[in-house]
């Protein structure tokens, strides 16, 4: 009986702390290059085609093929979205609400009336969300990071 609760014990503190490390893609994020993501998105502009680092908690996750993971900069502003080609990294869906950082080229795209209403068309089915097209008003900005690094931790 004591040897198993000796293998038990051995077991839950192998297995915790493996849930507490940080998982790492490509290179793993660059601390150094640390920006505030909230400063980031009330300005993206001045962070545009600039290799930055940012934190922020994993709010969504590609359901298909866990291209891309959206990052919350808060309430206030709009969430960041780090994007990366199919298969380069395939970030797991179990990691929303687990802390992000992300360091990569800040990229932008306007996108028309007609593009928006296709692009939150297309995330609205690959999350199995409803999506009211006559909702969009104008176009937008779509701003995203594309990473050569990536660490999520607990």
């Amino acid at each position: 009986m004591q040897k198993l609760k000796i293998g038990i014990t051995a077991i839950l503190a192998m297995t915790s702390s493996l849930t507490m490390a940080d998982v790492k893609f490509g290179d793993g994020a660059k601390m150094d290059q640390l920006q505030d993501l909230a400063q980031v998105m009330q300005a993206p502009k001045d962070y545009r085609n600039q290799t930055i680092t940012v934190k922020g908690i994993i709010k969504e996750v590609c359901h298909k093929k866990g291209c891309w993971m959206e990052l919350s900069a808060g309430e206030q502003y709009d969430n960041l979205i780090v994007k990366v080609k199919d298969g380069d990294m395939v970030f797991p869906i179990s990691s929303r609400g687990k802390t992000a950082y992300a360091t990569g080229v800040l990229n932008s795209t306007d996108l028309n009336i007609e593009q928006t209403k296709a692009y939150l068309a297309h995330r609205a089915e690959e999350n199995k969300l409803e999506f009211d097209p006559t909702s969009v008003t104008k176009g937008m900005n779509l701003y995203r990071l594309k990473p050569t690094g990536v660490t999520i931790s607990d």
